[in-house]
């Protein structure tokens, strides 16, 4: 078997992570940061922990079962935690992790660019619609 070069070796590595190729796992990692509730919750908990209440409060349209979803796959993900306090009734806290602090410039320079161009995105959308329709 040939040995590798440290460059070759460097390049393999990078490329099992090159989110172009069909196979490479950071797809599904996209797919996840990508999502709209993904998003919403990080930039919700950017000020500090909040209990469930407080983000089904916050996040407007989220179902139970949605909120309770994306709060375990980023709990998974390692970019929040659950922390449950012993009390009647049980107090359950969800916080950003260090990793997920790393995460939230770039979602919230998103989520804030999305807010700041939906009535350009909104006239493009007409304008394309207007044209299809003749």
């Amino acid at each position: 078997m040939p040995t590798k070069t440290a460059a070759q070796a460097r390049q393999q590595a990078k490329d099992q992570y090159d989110a172009y190729l069909a196979t490479c796992p950071s797809r599904l990692l996209l797919d996840r940061i990508s999502n709209k509730w993904v998003t919403l919750i990080i930039t919700a908990l950017r000020g500090g922990p909040l209990r469930y209440s407080q983000l089904r409060t916050t996040i407007a349209g989220v179902s139970e079962k949605m909120l309770t979803q994306t709060l375990r796959s980023l709990e998974r993900d390692g970019l929040i935690s659950r922390t449950v306090t012993p009390s009647v009734p049980v107090r359950v806290d969800y916080a950003l992790t260090p990793l997920g602090v790393s995460i939230l410039e770039p979602i919230t320079i998103m989520k804030e660019w999305a807010e700041q161009h939906m009535p350009a995105v909104t006239a493009a959308r007409q304008a394309h619609d207007v044209r299809e329709a003749s």
